[in-house]
This record gives structure tokens, C-alpha cells and sequence, in this order.
């Protein structure tokens, strides 16, 4: 009796093992979760067909516009630059509305920053995602298909998963482009009515913002005590901007999606720190009514992890502004400065770090001046002198050399644990169960439905579709308007 036992015991557990295998097979996404927003439009499957190297590719079928993704929490250490690369293969991908915000991607959850985008058809490529870990101890990483702003439809298939750890930059030299752009040629809605607006800068608009930039590069070094020092280059774009971004607040403005395609390249190839987008979006000495809200410089937007700036001239060609005149205007480029500053402003906080908000100036006592603007203001923000109930404020002096990773970051770069595959039966059965211990822990937690959008996310764990709220988040780049005199 006792050796039948033992035998149905061990035909059991062969049973159990072969089960758990079937299972791992049919389900194996190991520690990946997928998310979704709109519901049976989209399939995720392991692919071992179309696989890039040993292990079976990670697939996912949008046939519909959606918003899809695997993702995955991984352990990371506090203000360290990553990178995570990937294998990735595209199969008719296409953006609704021809965006440039979705196609397939790796990006940070519940965070705007993301890689570059990838939409056609395209054979395997590799595809790699540089970002700070800034406060954190864990990150959710997605592989992505579609975007906030934008669904995607067609497939992709994911592989080959790496991560590496950097060295982050104690530099205090920030590399920055600004873009000039000449012309804008675009179809928007002017009260009510579809209009076609063609604007034009001309070379004295060129001009000035080329000294205000000489002199912001002099200026920063001045308010900053030496505390950050700027480098730039330029670049006059004689194409013309296509397309404009709206919100209620600011009117229409230039994002990073609306430069996409003409700056990217450089941008790829020199590594910048901050951009700058400057334009003419109205001239009323043509007759031209202004497209924006009562701004001529808008910050706080970024371009894949890089602060993103727009500089726009005044309507009036008359306006001072931006020109130096000792009489009334000795700041210029005061605008450089302050669009700058809500980049790092940004970065405070999502490093974690108290700050007042930039144009909370006169709450702490300060007033513009009527020659230099809010410079005493910049100086005392930056160099953290503000006094504030018995104690100095400002920004921190360690975000003044948190810059937007780069690729020289990981000359000496280790590779880290993440997305590891099973690679015997023990560690396929420990994956199992550790699928089936967070299933019941989700279980027990309150099912949350949320509306974004006209629609929910819905996310799976082990092939069981659980609802667990909505990540989709529905606003935009962070945008600060800096109106002036």
C-alpha cells in the first residue's frame, strides 16, 4: 500500500507539473501585466513564430485604434539614469488622425516620458528608452501600443529585454537648440471658422532672437552664480510649421509632435539638455490676429525626457520685449530664463524636491522691475535665497545638474535584473505561483472602474481579465504660460 501510494503520489505530481506547464505555455507572460483602454479590439499572445532570438516574442494585436500594453515593475535606485532596449518588429501601425504621439514604444507608466515611436511596417530594429529613476525605488515599464493622446492600431511584437544602470551627470553645462522657424503654414479654427493662416519671420526677428540668446547664455551664468553654464547652437528651419496644438488656456502653441519629423535628427545626434521652439504666431502690422492667449513664451513641455520651450514673437513689431534698450528694457532675454526655469521647476518636483512655484513671486515679496523684469526673482529661485518664515527657499542646488539622460551616461553602464525569462521548469512553476498569489491578492482588492475618455482600461493578470481602474490619464504635456509686460 505504501509503495502505491507512493506512486499515485508521484503520478499526481507529474500530473501537476504537466498542468502547470500547459498552463505556463497558454499564459506565459511571466511577470508582465497587460493593460488596455478600449476593450475587445485588442489581443495579446506569446509568439513563437515570429520571435527574434531564443525566446518566443511578446505580441500585440490592436485591430482596432487602441491603446495597449505590457508592462512590468522593476526595482531601481534613486536619481540613477536606466536604459532599457528592446527588439521590436511593426506590422501596418498607424496612428488615428496620423499623430506622432502613439505608435509602438517603451515608456515609464502614469508618466509622459516614452522612446521614440515606431509605426509601419518594419523588420526586427532595436529600440532603447533612456530615463532618470529620480525619487524612486520602483518603475512600471510599458511596451507599448498607442499612447495617452493618441490610440494606434496594427501590431507589434516585443523581445529580447534588457536593462542597464548609468552613471548620472555632475556636470553643471547644459547643451541647448534652440529651432527658429521661420514660417508657419497651417489649417486651424479661428473663431468659429477653418482658416488657412500663413505667418513669417522676418530677418530681424531672426536676428533678435539670436542676440537674446547670446545674452541669455551670459545672463544665466550671472543669476545662476555660476551655478549652471549654458551652451547652444541654432538652427533656422526654412520649412514651415504644418500643424499647431490647442488647450483652452493658452490657444494654440507648438508641441514636440508638431516638430516632430524636422528637428528629431539633430536632436538624436547632438544630445541636448532643453529645446527651444521659436516662431511668429500672429504680426498685426499684417493684419494678422494672434492664435495664442496672452503669452509670448511657454515652458514646462518636454521632448522624449528633454525640456521643451516655446518663443514666441510679439504680435506687434513695435513691442520691446525682446529688444535691449537701456531706457526700458535692459532683460531681453528674460523669456529664456523663465521658460527655462519651469523645466527645472518640473524636475524639482518630480525629483521630489519642496520648491515655490515660479510664479508665485509675489506671494514672497517680490515685484517685476520696470528695466529688468523679474531678475532679482531668478536670481534668489535659482541660488535657493528666497526668505521665506525664517528660512532661505528656492530651488534645490542638486536639480541644476539633473539633466535628461543620455547615451554617455552608460560608457560604464551594468546590466541590471529585469524581465528575466524562466529558463528551467523549477523557475516556470515559481512563476506560476507567483501569478496565482497576486491573482487572489487582486481579488480581495475593491474592483475600481473609472471613465476616461468614453472609455475604461481594463487590466489582465495570467489571462484573467480584471478590472483595476483607469491609467490612462487625459491631460497633456505639463504647459506654464509666462505672460509679460
Amino acid at each position: 500500500m505504501k509503495k502505491a501510494r507512493k506512486i499515485i503520489s508521484y503520478i499526481i505530481m507529474i500530473i501537476a507539473i504537466i498542468v502547470c506547464v500547459i498552463i505556463y505555455k497558454k499564459y506565459n507572460f511571466n511577470d508582465f501585466e497587460k493593460s488596455i483602454r478600449l476593450s475587445n479590439i485588442t489581443e495579446f499572445t506569446r509568439d513563437s513564430e515570429v520571435k527574434y532570438a531564443k525566446y518566443d516574442s511578446y505580441k500585440i494585436e490592436n485591430k482596432d485604434y487602441n491603446d495597449a500594453m505590457f508592462s512590468q515593475t522593476i526595482s531601481v535606485i534613486p536619481n540613477t539614469p536606466y536604459k532599457v532596449t528592446c527588439m521590436v518588429r511593426t506590422e501596418n501601425v498607424e496612428n488615428q488622425n496620423n499623430l506622432n504621439s502613439g505608435g509602438a514604444h517603451i515608456c515609464l507608466n502614469n508618466t509622459q516620458e516614452r522612446s521614440n515611436l515606431i509605426t509601419g511596417t518594419n523588420d526586427w530594429q532595436e529600440l532603447s528608452f533612456m530615463f532618470n529613476s529620480k525619487n524612486e525605488t520602483e518603475v512600471e515599464v510599458g511596451f507599448r501600443l498607442g499612447g495617452y493622446s493618441t490610440l494606434s492600431k496594427g501590431t507589434v511584437w516585443f523581445s529580447d529585454f534588457k536593462v542597464e544602470a548609468g552613471v548620472a551627470s555632475t556636470s553643471n553645462k547644459w547643451k541647448m537648440a534652440c529651432f527658429i522657424f521661420p514660417n508657419i503654414d497651417v489649417t486651424v479654427n479661428v473663431d468659429g471658422k477653418i482658416e488657412n493662416v500663413k505667418l513669417q519671420m522676418t530677418s530681424d526677428d531672426i536676428r533678435t532672437v539670436e542676440n537674446n540668446l547670446a545674452r541669455f547664455k551670459n545672463s544665466m551664468r550671472e543669476v545662476s552664480k555660476d551655478k549652471i553654464n549654458i551652451e547652444y547652437e541654432t538652427y533656422v528651419i526654412k520649412k514651415p510649421i504644418k500643424t499647431l496644438s490647442y488647450d483652452e488656456e493658452n490657444g494654440y502653441y507648438v508641441s514636440a509632435e508638431d516638430v516632430y519629423e524636422y528637428i528629431d535628427s539633430y536632436v538624436k545626434k547632438n544630445m541636448y539638455d532643453h529645446i527651444y521652439v521659436a516662431f511668429r504666431m500672429a504680426d498685426k502690422q499684417k493684419g494678422n490676429d494672434t492664435l495664442v492667449n496672452d503669452w509670448i513664451g511657454l515652458g514646462g513641455m518636454d521632448y522624449y525626457s528633454i525640456g521643451f520651450s516655446n518663443i514666441r514673437m510679439p504680435d506687434d513689431r513695435n513691442n520691446l520685449a525682446y529688444e535691449f534698450n537701456y531706457r526700458v528694457n535692459t532683460f531681453p532675454e528674460e523669456v529664456f530664463i523663465h521658460e527655462f526655469l519651469h523645466t527645472l521647476e518640473r524636475n524639482a518636483k518630480e525629483y521630489g524636491y519642496e520648491r515655490p512655484e515660479l510664479h508665485d513671486y509675489a506671494k514672497y515679496g517680490y515685484t517685476e522691475d520696470k528695466k529688468q523684469g523679474l531678475r532679482k526673482w531668478y536670481t534668489d529661485y535659482i541660488n535657493k535665497e528666497i526668505s521665506y518664515n525664517g528660512t532661505k527657499i528656492g530651488l534645490p542646488e542638486e536639480i541644476l545638474r539633473c539633466k535628461p539622460c543620455h547615451e554617455s551616461n552608460f560608457k560604464y553602464a551594468t546590466q541590471v535584473a529585469g524581465f528575466k525569462e524562466p529558463s528551467n521548469i523549477i523557475e516556470i512553476i515559481q512563476s506560476i505561483f507567483s501569478k496565482i498569489t497576486r491573482l487572489f491578492e487582486y481579488r480581495s482588492n475593491k474592483i475600481e472602474t473609472e471613465n476616461a475618455s468614453g472609455g475604461c482600461r481594463v487590466r489582465f493578470l495570467s489571462g484573467l481579465a480584471i478590472f483595476c481602474g483607469v491609467w490612462y490619464n487625459t491631460k497633456k504635456d505639463t504647459k506654464e504660460a509666462a505672460r509679460w509686460r
